[in-house]
């Protein structure tokens, strides 16, 4: 009897697998940290065998080839990858045997990367589960625009074909498991539920119910702006990862932490957002340790820049560093735990901004304050307040000159970017009020909300 365990890392919305039977195993797109593999696999008590990359990942960068060597499983890689390290290349229709009566088969399925690879895996011959990385996700397919401009519309069209490819071949009650979907920008839309197999995207999804000219400019139509850090992470997976180190990083005290801000380094506070606006040390940033802080801090740090880290516990330390080096951000070049009382120097003390609502903005008017919206494009294209600024959220660090003078009121859609986009403002000494709302309560709070 086979089995299939998803490993979910919800911080940056992919899904990682391990399938097999009674004494063996195949690892599916392991994240970097991949002890929550090997542990699924001491609980099953099987041995992994197997190691298989659906594509050189843009997200994340992979735990793969580390994985295989300690445990020394097979690496399989798309054929059609460019890498710098050993592996067994697959190529379309090759098998491997997992366990007794398991076999993975490779179909190829370009439009993610032009080398993406699904696998297929069949129990007596019968289709059991694919596993469709990039490619056919829950009611949507993988983004086309990672790789090269001049390839997106010919990868947008690839995907199509794989997707029919994928609904052709398996039966509609194959169980389709995707890696991305559930939050990472690396799927053109986010998932709409749970699970699926290939009966159910028939129904619903667009690249099996749209001609290829219609899914193809929708597709294209709807692709959003790219994670800066995306362009670090396919060299890091094709040049080979090295391993993680999750040690503590070198404890700073307060005049430390003053001497690095001082130097232009990104001190980041993982306090959640009501804790941090109510004190903080000068000119840190706010980057909550449970809300996408790999995403975003990802995104918006300038790349190899040092960060030092402050938080609550040891525990929230360590969970953030471990969120970072899923993204390529390594070491910390310090860290404290505490408060912001222990963080700032003799003599000094925590600073502070207002928190609202949309309740309190539209009681207090929006005449002569600036509103500044830092959605991304379609959020704001599906309605915004009348007369605000609109700097996404990942932009605002180069573009705060750009903020009109006055107060600044900063909203998102729920209260984590509107968090962030404080802390830089407030770090660059504006006097900003942090939106923690729900952007739905808007309209009701009475705010003139538009579209167009």
């Amino acid at each position: 009897m086979f089995f299939v365990d998803t490993i979910e890392l919800e911080g940056l919305g992919n899904r990682h697998y391990l399938a097999g039977g009674r004494e063996t195993a195949v690892a599916v797109d392991p994240p970097r940290d991949f002890d929550q593999v090997l542990a699924a696999a001491a609980r099953r008590g099987v041995r992994i065998s197997h190691v298989v990359e659906t594509h050189i990942h843009n997200d994340y960068v992979t735990g793969g080839l580390e994985l295989a060597r300690v445990t020394g499983a097979t690496y399989l890689v798309p054929g059609g990858a460019d890498v710098s390290f050993a592996r067994v290349p697959v190529c379309d229709g090759d098998t491997v045997t997992v366990d007794s009566g398991l076999e993975l088969r490779a179909v190829a399925t370009p439009g993610h990367t032009p080398h993406h690879t699904s696998y297929v895996l069949s129990e007596d011959g019968v289709p059991v589960a694919a596993f469709t990385g990039g490619s056919l996700l829950i009611g949507t397919v993988g983004r086309p625009d990672l790789v090269e401009p001049r390839l997106t519309e010919r990868l947008a069209r690839a995907q199509h074909a794989s997707a029919h490819r994928l609904a052709a071949e398996l039966p509609d009650e194959t169980p389709v498991l995707p890696t991305h979907g559930f939050g990472s920008f690396c799927s053109s839309a986010q998932a709409e539920g749970d699970a699926t197999t290939i009966g159910k995207e028939k129904a619903v999804n667009a690249a099996l119910t749209q001609d290829v000219d219609s899914f193809v400019a929708d597709l294209l139509a709807g692709l959003e702006d790219v994670p800066a850090y995306y362009a670090h992470m396919g060299p890091a997976n094709a040049a080979g990862p090295a391993p993680v180190d999750l040690t503590p990083p070198a404890v700073a005290d307060a005049d430390e932490i003053a001497a690095r801000l001082a130097a232009g380094e990104w001190v980041v506070d993982l306090r959640n957002r009501v804790a941090f606006a109510r004190g903080h040390v000068a000119g840190s940033f706010n980057f909550e340790a449970d809300g996408k802080i790999a995403t975003y801090l990802a995104w918006m740090i300038p790349w190899g820049k040092p960060v030092t880290l402050l938080a609550e516990s040891p525990e929230q330390l360590a969970a953030a560093q471990r969120e970072l080096v899923r993204v390529g951000i390594d070491r910390p070049a310090a860290a404290a735990t505490g408060t912001p009382e222990q963080w700032v120097p003799e003599g000094g003390r925590p600073v502070s901004f207002p928190r609202s609502t949309f309740a309190g903005l539209a009681e207090r008017g929006t005449d002569g304050v600036v509103v500044l919206d830092v959605r991304r494009d379609s959020e704001r294209a599906g309605g915004h307040i009348e007369g605000s600024v609109h700097i996404p959220v990942h932009e605002l660090h180069k573009r705060l000159a750009e903020v009109p003078a006055g107060t600044v009121w900063v909203h998102c859609a729920g209260g984590m970017r509107a968090a962030i986009a404080a802390s830089l403002l407030d770090a660059a000494g504006r006097d900003v009020v942090a939106v923690d709302d729900g952007f739905d309560a808007a309209a009701p709070a009475g705010l003139t909300v538009v579209t167009g």
